[in-house]
């Protein structure tokens, strides 16, 4: 700990988590470092899985420079990877956790100890012969894989067949990815050290000059693909994939059935195809609930919570008009968007200036409130009207955390579809969230398939996330393990509609 605390506190760097001190009593030492809001690389993986090129030439570049000024100073941090690279506010890198990092005393010196994370480790660490800055380099390259790809190169699900691919030198590159990456990476990930280009190097490479790197990037980018295809005059291009296909992966079981009872009085727009992480999320509440979490004795719920989980977007304000129009609805972040009974969305972002339309078959289009085509006119009228309604009317869910203003890159999650019942509305988002708001008590849970995680927000309005594997272990109280049970129903009605269907209407 002395050696991680001398190392950090000497350093200084934009791309670097600050030191801000430290104490100690008799039992622990407590290190202060700069709060990284928007958690780390690996949350961002979680959500997203595989990135745009630019946004990992994005962030590489920030952990390129980052780690420039390590080795400058003559420090190898030893443990580069998704988990120990931090994202603050304006979503900048910042490197943490210098925990296995060791300073070189002199030019040459080749260090002998066993360790790094293993998806990350670099062959000549397993192989104990002794080892120097370029263990970073082969981290990066692992990160840059692992970034454009969606999963580490030579992860396996037994941690000695992942040593024996790293010591083979056994992995591959998919075909989709671009040949100027797949070099780059190739020459990070060669087993002689010594063949790796030097941290100095790799921002010389093709892969940075020729391609694009955003100066800054979104929040949205936390959760949905950012657009970088605008033309001069803020129309997006045409020919790019819709947020439904980005998100929709392999086909998923289909919406095939009416419901029957009489609790079910609405279900809207289940034309859109079904994001298939429905799928994961019907198990993960399966998994919980067979655990019977609130009867653990004793419970302990506080032990399930994992900010890290919070969720990033999620429906602070509604109102159902779908009676005439459809439902109007605002996000956290005080965008407005409306899902009308036609199928389309329309979206103003919470500039109030710019708009995302999006076509019942997922296509997308961008204007601004100054300039749209007069066919928009109509439902441009609408959306203020519901923006007008909500501001002054609806209080807002969760209004103490809100991500920060977008930007010309930012790209928003919009409604997918959504159902009453009785007792709550059901509000599916095309980044995978669900939400359930209850009536009676105006409690909500948001549920995020991706960290596998519920956060609850109760009659009071406190806001708190949990892992649902953390749940089955600790338990919860039965509050909200009725919520548990009932989100899981709704999930499975939401996987059961059929997706061709027509929007099925309460019949009186």
């Amino acid at each position: 700990m002395s050696m991680e605390i001398a190392i950090h506190r000497s350093l200084e760097h934009r791309h670097v988590v600050g030191f801000r001190g430290f104490f100690e009593d008799s039992n622990f030492v407590f290190v202060v470092l700069e709060l990284c809001r928007r958690r780390s690389l690996l949350e961002l993986h979680k959500r997203r899985k595989a990135l745009t090129e630019p946004e990992a030439r994005y962030y590489l570049r920030q952990i390129i420079l980052g780690c420039q000024y390590l080795h400058t100073n003559r420090v190898i941090h030893r443990d580069l990877k998704l988990g120990n690279l931090f994202l603050n506010d304006d979503m900048e890198v910042k490197i943490g956790d210098f925990g296995l990092a060791t300073k070189v005393e002199y030019d040459g010196e080749r260090k002998k100890t066993l360790c790094g994370t293993p998806n990350y480790i670099a062959p000549e660490v397993l192989g104990k012969k002794g080892h120097s800055f370029e263990v970073d380099v082969w981290s990066i390259g692992c990160i840059m894989y692992t970034l454009l790809v969606g999963k580490p190169p030579f992860e396996t699900s037994c941690l000695k067949a992942t040593y024996i691919r790293i010591k083979n030198n056994d992995y591959s590159i998919p075909t989709h990815i671009n040949p100027i990456a797949a070099s780059l990476i190739q020459k990070m990930l060669r087993s002689d050290p010594a063949a790796r280009p030097t941290i100095d190097e790799l921002l010389s490479d093709e892969f940075f000059t020729t391609g694009y790197i955003p100066s800054r990037l979104p929040t949205t980018c936390l959760t949905v693909p950012p657009r970088f295809s605008v033309a001069p005059n803020g129309v997006e291009a045409s020919g790019r994939t819709p947020l439904s296909v980005v998100n929709r992966g392999p086909e998923s079981p289909a919406l095939d059935k009416v419901p029957e009872k009489e609790e079910e009085v609405a279900i809207c727009n289940p034309s859109e195809p079904v994001d298939y992480h429905l799928a994961d999320l019907l198990q993960q509440l399966t998994l919980v609930n067979a655990s019977k979490p609130s009867e653990r004795v004793p419970v302990r719920q506080e032990e399930a919570e994992d900010p890290a989980c919070i969720p990033i977007f999620w429906v602070s304000k509604w109102v159902d008009y779908s009676d005439k129009y459809g439902l109007g609805y605002q996000l956290c972040d005080n965008s407005v968007g409306v899902l009308f009974n036609d199928s389309t969305r329309l979206i103003m972002y919470n500039d109030g200036d710019k708009l995302q339309y999006i076509k019942e078959n997922g296509s997308e289009s961008y204007f601004n409130v100054r300039s749209y085509p007069d066919a928009f006119n109509k439902k441009v009228t609408l959306l203020e009207y519901f923006r007008n309604y909500m501001n002054k009317h609806l209080l807002k869910a969760g209004a103490d955390i809100n991500p920060r203003e977008g930007d010309e890159l930012a790209r928003l999650p919009y409604l997918l579809t959504w159902f009453r019942t009785r007792s709550a509305i059901i509000l599916h988002l095309s980044n995978g969230t669900v939400q359930i708001n209850f009536f009676q008590d105006h409690t909500k849970v948001i549920l995020c398939p991706f960290m596998a995680a519920i956060t609850y927000i109760n009659e009071k309005r406190e806001f708190c996330t949990y892992k649902l594997a953390l749940l089955e272990e600790f338990g919860c109280c039965t509050e909200l393990a009725s919520r548990l049970r009932y989100a899981r129903t709704m999930v499975e009605k939401l996987l059961s509609y059929k997706s061709d269907a027509a929007c099925v209407k309460p019949s009186g």
